[in-house]
């Protein structure tokens, strides 16, 4: 039976995976290793930043083997949304790691291919112009040529279309800018001669590694088979299993629809999936559908940097002030009001977070029992370092020695953890550009190039 086995090592390059697991990985013989590489999960800070999700350490000792393993079989290796947010300095940050491994081991000499994403400014004002970009629900902020400005750079999540050329020129090694997640697990099936919807569907599954198993994680390998008609996913490491109840339960993830999932160009419907139990820890999936949308869209992204954080953790102890936080955090923040009277309170935000009461869904939280103590975060936004260290200073120290109704002793009303207390983190950013935008062509926005040693060409 016409099979095609995609190997997945872990769920984010970089978050790391058993040297066992990856060795069984290996010795099933593997048709393409796939990983992803990115997210937008954890904000925009990355992306504004030009900054890593992982540490350099960290992706390295990953590429070394995920490198070392697609030269061994000689199949072709992968890496979707590199460096994390997939801009040209994500990327090259992926290729200065690419080099000093290749460097330092010269039997490895991969055919290297990369595919940029980042989109020009003056391409989204034409497409502005023409009515054909439109925002996502995450945001509100209106798209011009001041916002673009302000933005670092953007990127648009690719679909299959300019993976599969790469493909067909006989690469090795694929680096990806931003990518769709599914798309290069896709685009190595489809090259394949698979089915479009059943391999958009096992790169959904695959791209968090082992997470669709029990117990899942996104640190451990996961193989992924495809058929004519179905495909199959199992582990690498025998102690964890798949259910059809987890394979399935992973399908719904991060989705707004039960059974419908949109992506570049595409819409996927899983309405009429059927999980199966085919063994101990394999699950066959049948019934994958993939539909293609008319305009094609892509997803964009952009972040502006719109302040600069300081922040404290402190703890609270005292149930007095425990039953009346909320209170005593206004009157506090009234005080330092009061005392920066020369800065205006509308350039700056001072911010509660009260872990063990609220903490974590704030006003949507159904239960509003407090434990008998909290963790207090409090952070300062402001539109410079020096004014968002200042006025936390003052939140601190007036919040440490308020003298709240009913209190009973003059010691201080917060424990630090950490010493010093106050925290620099530095520049905040948010998503400028969260938007879809109509194209003509999937892989016009999208050149790839080769590249060796260092050198692009």
């Amino acid at each position: 039976m016409k099979s095609f086995k995609i190997l997945s090592p872990c769920g984010i390059l970089g978050y790391g995976f058993p040297d066992a697991s990856f060795a069984n990985g290996l010795a099933d013989r593997p048709d393409a290793i796939v990983v992803d590489a990115g997210s937008t999960d954890a904000g925009p800070h990355k992306l504004g930043a030009k900054t890593a999700i992982v540490s350099r350490r960290a992706a390295k000792k990953d590429l070394k083997r995920i490198i070392e393993g697609g030269q061994y079989l000689k199949i072709p290796v992968l890496i979707g949304s590199a460096g994390g947010s997939g801009g040209k300095s994500h990327v090259q940050w992926t290729l200065d790691i690419i080099a000093e491994i290749l460097a330092e081991n010269p039997t490895l000499h991969p055919r290297t291919a990369i595919i940029w994403a980042d989109i020009p400014n003056e391409l989204i004002l034409e497409k502005l112009e023409q009515g054909e970009v439109a925002p996502l629900d995450a945001i509100e902020l209106p798209l011009n040529a001041q916002i673009l400005f302000e933005t670092t750079g953007v990127v648009a999540q690719m679909g299959v279309e300019p993976i599969l050329k790469v493909l067909e020129a006989d690469a090795d090694l694929i680096v990806c800018g931003r990518a769709y997640d599914p798309a290069p697990f896709a685009a190595a099936g489809i090259h394949a001669g698979f089915d479009i919807g059943l391999s958009y569907h096992l790169g959904k599954v695959l791209e968090c590694g082992a997470l669709c198993c029990n117990p899942g994680t996104t640190k451990d390998c996961m193989m992924g088979v495809l058929h004519d008609d179905d495909f199959e996913v199992y582990p690498c490491d025998p102690k964890r299993k798949c259910s059809p109840l987890s394979v399935a339960a992973h399908t719904f993830y991060e989705k707004d629809h039960p059974y419908l999932l949109h992506g570049p160009g595409i819409e996927m419907d899983l309405s009429h999936c059927t999980f199966t139990q085919v063994g101990e820890n394999r699950v066959r999936v049948q019934g994958s559908r993939l539909f293609p949308t008319d305009p094609y869209r892509i997803k964009l992204e952009g972040a502006r940097k719109v302040a600069y954080r300081t922040f404290v953790v402190a703890g609270v102890r005292d149930p007095i002030l425990i039953s009346k936080i909320e209170e005593v955090e206004k009157l506090v923040r009234e005080s330092v009001q009061d005392q920066y009277n020369d800065i205006d309170s509308t350039s700056y935000t001072v911010n509660f977070m009260n872990y063990g009461k609220n903490g974590v869904m704030g006003d949507l939280e159904p239960d509003n029992q407090a434990g008998h103590e909290l963790c207090v975060v409090f952070e300062v936004l402001a539109e410079n370092q020096d004014i968002s260290s200042s006025i936390c200073a003052s939140v601190r120290s007036t919040f440490m020695h308020y003298g709240y109704e009913g209190r009973k002793a003059t010691a201080g009303n917060l424990a630090f953890p950490f010493a010093p207390s106050d925290i620099n983190f530095g520049a905040v950013y948010e998503f400028s550009v969260y938007h879809l935008m109509s194209i003509d062509d999937p892989s016009a926005l999208f050149p790839w190039q080769w590249w060796k040693k260092g050198e692009i060409f």
